[in-house]
């Protein structure tokens, strides 16, 4: 793998909050159109660390170079699209209001980009006439999709994606991973996602990175994961990571 096809190069990064160390010295990277998930359970790590991929935090020791940039430099250039755990269209505005207020930002004035986005937008969303209603009226499944639909449309060469399919039904969570699928694919775009799901990230991801208490448990494709710990899936390998193989 040449440096060209490297999209994010994160070595022996930490951050502390506090007395509190968060993340204790991971290193990985992430190569061009490839999804790539940071999995492990609930306060492992992983919004630190994409925040941290993001820009928004910008004090860390380690070294994070994302297109051989800092964070912070690469998502000026716009590089960069991120969308946190918690995010949420604006509920006044219908769903095809919000893609427009996003695709008017990232178009910077350019009416054909501008247009090009929202089209994008429309489809990834896959709201049907849905998409002319408030979404206030929306289910949550359906802003979530909206949600995505407004970090990929812009066409991201990198995409930030903090647990996507959190607390969604099952239907809204398999359309999610096809949109997140299909986007990387067709557009060879890099998307990196968080998930504490080892079953999802199983299914979606080229290769992930296993996380627990800020630290690495494992590193790689899940094939090689679950062999290397004779294990039946991801998830069961997790388990016997966590406890040093003794189950």
């Amino acid at each position: 793998m040449t440096d060209s096809q490297i999209v994010v190069s994160v070595t022996d990064l930490r951050k502390r909050i506090g007395n509190k160390e968060i993340l204790k010295g991971l290193s990985f990277h992430v190569n061009k159109g490839e999804v790539f998930g940071i999995v492990g359970p609930n306060g492992a790590g992983k919004t630190t660390t994409l925040r941290i991929l993001s820009g928004i935090i910008k004090n860390y020791h380690g070294e994070v170079k994302i297109f051989g940039l800092p964070p912070i430099k690469a998502k000026e250039n716009g590089f960069i699209a991120y969308m946190p755990e918690d995010a949420f269209p604006y509920e006044r505005l219908t769903g095809y209001e919000n893609l427009e207020f996003y695709a008017e930002i990232y178009s910077k004035g350019d009416r054909e980009l501008k247009e090009k986005y929202l089209k994008l937008g429309i489809e990834i969303a896959g709201l049907g006439d849905r998409i002319y209603d408030k979404t206030s009226e929306y289910s949550r499944g359906m802003k979530r999709r909206l949600i995505i639909a407004r970090t990929l449309m812009v066409m991201p060469k990198l995409a930030l994606l903090d647990e996507p399919t959190s607390a969604l039904d099952v239907e809204s969570a398999v359309r999610i991973r096809n949109i997140i699928l299909d986007m990387a694919r067709k557009h060879n775009m890099t998307i990196i996602l968080s998930s504490h799901n080892m079953l999802e990230v199983e299914y979606l991801c080229d290769k992930i990175l296993l996380i627990n208490e800020g630290k690495v448990l494992s590193y790689g494709e899940p094939e090689e994961i679950i062999k290397s710990t004779s294990s039946r899936n991801l998830e069961e390998a997790f388990i016997r990571l966590i406890s040093g193989g003794k189950q």
